[in-house]
C-alpha cells in the first residue's frame, strides 16, 4: 500500500465482555510505525520470540519462532542462506509476523508484510547483515556481539530480507 499501510485493532476483552469482541473495532491509515499505539509498539521493543509465517513448497503455512527486529519502518528477516526458509521466501515474498505479549497472550500484534529488497552477507553491502544479526544476538541473549549461534560445520552466511509493512492487526492491552 503506498504511502502507509492499515492499523486494524481488533475489540479485546481487557475491560470485559464486550458486543462485538474479537471483530475488527478500528482500521486507521497509518504513515509509519511512529503511529502505533505505544501499547503495541513495545512489543517491537521487547525480545519477544515472534511466530514467522511463510509458505512452505506445499503451499501451507509453515510457522518458525524467530527473533524479531524492524528498522525504522521495515521488519528485517535475518536467516541462514543454506537453510530451506531462505528459498520458499524467495518464492513466496509475503510474510507474517505475530508477536504475543509473554506476560498476557490477550495482547499481540500482528504485521503482514512484503519483501522489497534482500541483502546478502557475502556481497557488497554485506557487513549492515553481519551488524543487524549481532545487534538482534545483543538484544535476545543480553550478550554482546558477534552473533554465536552459526553453524560451526559449515561457513554460515547470512541473508536479510528488508520488508515493507502491508497492514498491522493489534488485540489487547499489557
Amino acid at each position: 500500500m503506498p504511502n502507509g499501510f492499515v492499523i486494524a485493532n481488533f475489540r479485546h476483552v481487557a475491560d470485559g465482555l464486550q458486543e462485538g469482541q474479537f471483530a475488527v473495532g478500528e482500521r486507521r491509515r497509518a504513515t509509519s510505525l511512529a503511529d502505533l499505539d505505544p501499547i503495541y509498539r513495545q512489543l517491537l521493543d521487547r525480545p519477544i520470540t515472534q511466530a514467522l509465517g511463510i509458505i512452505g513448497p506445499d503451499g501451507r503455512v509453515s510457522l518458525t519462532p524467530m527473533w524479531f527486529d524492524y528498522e525504522n519502518d521495515k521488519v528485517l528477516v535475518n536467516t541462514a542462506a543454506h537453510r530451506p526458509k531462505c528459498e520458499w521466501i524467495r518464492k513466496q515474498p509475503k510474510m507474517t509476523s505475530l508477536l504475543v505479549n509473554p506476560d498476557n497472550p490477550y495482547h499481540w500484534l500482528q504485521i503482514k508484510h512484503t519483501v522489497e529488497k534482500e541483502l546478502r552477507e557475502w556481497e557488497a553491502g554485506g557487513e549492515y547483515v553481519t551488524r543487524q544479526v549481532d545487534r538482534i544476538w545483543t538484544k535476545y541473549t543480553g550478550q554482546p556481539g558477534p552473533y554465536a549461534l552459526r553453524d560451526p560445520k559449515i561457513d554460515e552466511k547470512r541473508v536479510l530480507f528488508v520488508c515493507r509493512i502491508d497492514r498491522i492487526a493489534t488485540f489487547g492491552r499489557p
